[in-house]
């Protein structure tokens, strides 16, 4: 009968075992949060996985700034406890963090607050973009839908783009490093703006963009950056920093490339407008020097005490005002011509740049529109190629 114990007993020597396993002691467990209570200052709740579950106290809560919610993943730190009066078991916490996706965006909101204090996202430094866009540099993956979708819409918009990639990983470890790395290469080149994208994804998969390196590549950067990262309603710090955030990476290639089929209508109808203008100006100094004439015409006929010095003098005035009304106009004409002049398709063709038709004439934006043999025309500034497709290549 000598194995025969009180409770009290009992109880106190699995407190005791307890209590000697310094290796239980300020041990962290993670886990899902679940049945929070709360008792005066302590809060009470379970944290579990798939398998088992684990009853939790927190004394002191109001002491603390991070409040736990029902299904959160979180980090606990503390020690086991068995409570020898009432014989039950918890594990006492005496720290709690969030874990796992909650802890990328505890360091999310961090980082937000460490850049906007140091000025990285105010608006007094961010870079218009250019009036004219040329070539357009892009960090992003190599493979998958996103640059494709933006090749496709710019080229499809204004063939006359030239697209420039920077292959960078877009998600997991060193991500970041290649992101900023392709920033600062792309800066250092002609292109005009650089786009930093990627498709949609969790807080996880965006967590590259979500890093300082990142948001100092794109804050020390001297060509404009647009961050075109997710979805719409995913924001990354890259968002903040950048000079323009774009919802999508599609809706980046329609930022920065203008419509050329638009742009052809646009200056059709200005100089048009231009032409009536310059006939309606010179229809009304026309009139106003008949009338003029008519008036000392008249003058002579009613036989007015007019010198020859002073009808020379009114012909002079009326001729240098005429003058100078056609000289203001002709110079009015010549800087809008050279406005329009800087945005000539002709004006690029000289460039050096070349239209690719079909045998019918029609514009070829994609390789997928020709095929092995086919007849091609390069039109060039001062004429034509008539080619024949041999290989396609990426």
């Amino acid at each position: 009968m000598s194995n025969i114990i009180s409770v009290s007993q009992f109880n106190k020597y699995i407190h005791d075992i307890l209590n000697a396993e310094e290796i239980l002691h300020n041990i962290e467990i993670y886990g899902e949060i679940s049945g929070i209570k709360m008792s005066g200052n302590a809060l009470y709740f379970n944290v579990k996985d798939n398998d088992s579950l684990l009853s939790c106290v927190k004394f002191g809560v109001l002491d603390t700034d991070y409040s736990p919610k029902e299904g959160e993943m979180v980090l606990l730190r503390g020690s086991p406890n068995f409570y020898i009066k009432g014989g039950r078991f918890s594990f006492n916490v005496n720290r709690m963090t969030p874990y796992g996706q909650g802890l990328l965006y505890q360091q999310f909101l961090e980082l937000k607050a460490k850049l906007e204090k140091l000025g990285l996202f105010a608006p007094e430094r961010k870079k218009s973009l250019p009036d004219v866009i040329r070539r357009i540099g892009v960090v992003s993956s190599e493979t998958g839908a996103v640059i494709h979708d933006i090749m496709d819409i710019a080229h499809r918009r204004n063939p006359m783009l030239d697209i420039v990639l920077y292959p960078a990983k877009v998600q997991g470890v060193g991500a970041d490093i290649t992101i900023a790395k392709g920033i600062k290469e792309l800066d250092k080149t002609n292109v005009d703006i650089i786009i930093v994208a990627r498709g949609g994804g969790s807080l996880e998969d965006l967590s590259c963009f979500n890093t300082e390196i990142v948001a100092m590549a794109i804050a020390d950067c001297k060509k404009p950056v647009i961050s075109a990262v997710g979805h719409e309603t995913d924001f990354t710090i890259a968002d903040f920093v950048a000079d323009l955030r774009a919802p999508t990476p599609s809706a980046a290639a329609e930022l920065v490339s203008v419509d050329m089929a638009n742009l052809s209508r646009i200056l059709s109808k200005t100089i048009n407008r231009l032409i009536g203008i310059v006939g309606v100006i010179y229809d009304n100094y026309q009139n106003k020097i008949i009338t003029k004439t008519k008036t000392i015409n008249q003058c002579i006929n009613n036989k007015l005490s007019l010198t020859n010095k002073e009808i020379c003098a009114i012909i002079k005035s009326l001729q240098y005002n005429a003058n100078m009304c056609f000289i203001n106009k002709e110079r009015q004409v010549d800087i809008i011509t050279q406005k329009l002049d800087g945005v000539s398709p002709i004006k690029i063709l000289k460039m050096g740049y070349g239209l690719i038709l079909d045998s019918k004439d029609n514009l070829l934006t994609n390789i997928k529109k020709v095929n092995i043999g086919d007849k091609i025309k390069v039109k060039l500034n001062d004429g034509h190629l008539d080619c024949e497709v041999q290989n396609k290549g990426d």
